[in-house]
């Protein structure tokens, strides 16, 4: 059997009584797309925080190709190869797209910020930022600025930021937040054939976008997994209509 690309190993994580993350496996394996659902509250952003480096486990361990990573920074996991996009968009509102790619390349790789504007002039890495736009559609914006661009193409954007560092797996932060029925559609689309650059740990309220790309589905409620399987298999489950997904199942 393959062995899975990124892979959690009961992680823990309290905040005084409060169990965030509780005994919580999951596993990511090439090509697939394995979506983390929940209520508000139930501990997906403490798990994707913990994944991506920002937060340690009080208990359990992280692995990305089989090499543990929980003591590892944030920047490390980078390089490494955990591609990230976050629920609130983190990119230079005042810079131009191809910028944006480019000074976000580098901060991701961990160079301090005051030294990132000379590595504009970089030709290499210029290169690497423009391949990067190309294969996420947005060739053509490359000297917009950021700010001018839709909510979707942001999202884009963070994928090409992410592609710069060749990632092994992504994981992504509610990708579908603040985007209309038109703009998920596209998104949904554009994440679809994302998955053969690298698989993708999908965290997202959008079901029916959810519904349309996951392999898999976990569901996380109060910090545990309480159910993982198929999107049959979750709509389905008793368990899961009555936790989480009620009648829309």
């Amino acid at each position: 059997m393959t062995d899975p690309v990124l892979a959690t190993h009961n992680l823990q994580k309290s905040f005084g009584a409060l169990k965030a993350t509780n005994d919580v496996s999951i596993d990511l394996y090439p090509g697939e797309i394995h979506a983390v659902i929940g209520p508000n509250g139930a501990g997906k952003s403490t798990l994707i925080a913990q994944i991506c480096g920002g937060l340690k486990p009080d208990a359990g361990r992280i692995e990305l190709l089989g090499q543990d990573v929980t003591q590892a920074n944030t920047a490390t996991r980078a390089k490494a190869g955990i591609g990230r996009t976050f629920q609130i968009s983190a990119l230079a509102m005042e810079d131009t797209v191809l910028q944006n790619v480019m000074l976000g390349a580098v901060g991701a790789d961990g160079s301090p910020w005051r030294f990132l504007r000379p590595v504009l002039r970089d030709k290499a890495l210029r290169s690497k930022a423009a391949d990067a736009l190309k294969r996420v559609g947005l060739q053509d914006s490359a000297a917009r600025r950021t700010s001018d661009l839709s909510h979707g193409q942001r999202r884009q954007l963070e994928v090409a930021v992410a592609l710069t560092l060749k990632p092994k797996a992504f994981v992504m932060d509610e990708p579908m937040a603040g985007l209309g029925a038109e703009g998920s559609k596209t998104l949904t689309g554009f994440l679809d054939g994302l998955r053969d650059e690298a698989p993708i740990l999908l965290v997202e309220h959008d079901m029916d976008a959810v519904f349309a790309l996951a392999d898999r589905i976990s569901v996380l409620v109060y910090g545990q997994i309480i159910e993982t399987g198929t999107v049959d298999h979750i709509r389905s489950s008793a368990a899961v209509r009555e936790a989480y997904l009620g009648g829309d199942a």
